[in-house]
């Protein structure tokens, strides 16, 4: 990408490049996003609830460490955190649904929504242990962006993490984000401290990057067991 001519107020400021055409984002909404591999759709307790509970009942409780809820000990424990989700517009809360066998396998939540800077985040991101290192892990963070971008009209989109969080901070640099810098005592959640990671792909990236996604996703990419055979960093970014 083309370095921006600098540029200069009436004083002499320095001034950042212009916006002629730059109108505010939409906010998400309660949409569904079909894929080859699996497909988005609103978090709807009475349909997903139970499902969820059963899949995140089989990983390693260490799973939720660096999440801000969890692990639930209980259906209805995790039922009434799935209620009190599924109301939220942000964050707003969708699903991951493998596409053959209708299973419910995740969830994640587009947050901190500011439509006026064209701003949104990713998170609360906790997926089946059937998802991880497959094609849905990846073509669910695709499905996303590409509504972000390319429907919603967002500049920038963000992902963060704990500092600590070594398996999400490889799984940023992965799906292509850009690490910017760490902002220290940033949060306190289940009684600690946090220093947040912050990551991100603005609008400008998204073109190639979004290529980059597709030839990753083509069948003939994988192997019958379903095993890459040619990694994302491989693919074209």
């Amino acid at each position: 990408m083309p370095a921006a001519e600098p540029r200069a107020d009436e004083y002499g400021r320095p001034i950042g490049p212009p916006l002629p055409e730059w109108a505010p984002a939409s906010r998400p909404g309660p949409v569904t996003l079909e894929g080859r591999y699996c497909r988005i759709e609103p978090l709807d307790p009475a349909r997903h609830a139970d499902q969820l509970f059963a899949e995140f009942a089989k990983t390693d409780p260490g799973d939720w460490t660096y999440m801000s809820v969890g692990p639930f000990d209980t259906r209805e424990a995790y039922r009434e955190w799935a209620e009190g989700a599924a109301a939220s517009t942000d964050p707003r809360f969708y699903v991951v649904i493998d596409s053959k066998s209708g299973d419910a396998l995740g969830t994640a939540s587009l947050m901190r929504q500011d439509p006026a800077n064209g701003v949104v985040e990713i998170g609360n991101i906790m997926y089946s242990r059937r998802v991880q290192r497959t094609p849905i892990a990846t073509e669910a963070q695709y499905l996303v962006m590409q509504y972000v971008f390319d429907e919603l009209g967002c500049r920038r989109y963000e992902w963060k993490c704990d500092s600590l969080n070594e398996p999400s901070r490889r799984a940023a640099a992965r799906l292509g984000f850009t690490y910017e810098g760490t902002f220290r005592q940033a949060v306190v959640y289940k009684g600690r401290s946090r220093d947040t990671a912050w990551f991100s792909i603005i609008d400008g990236e998204w073109p190639r990057m979004r290529d980059t996604f597709e030839a990753w996703l083509e069948p003939e990419n994988f192997d019958a067991e379903g095993r890459q055979k040619r990694s994302l960093s491989r693919s074209g970014r």
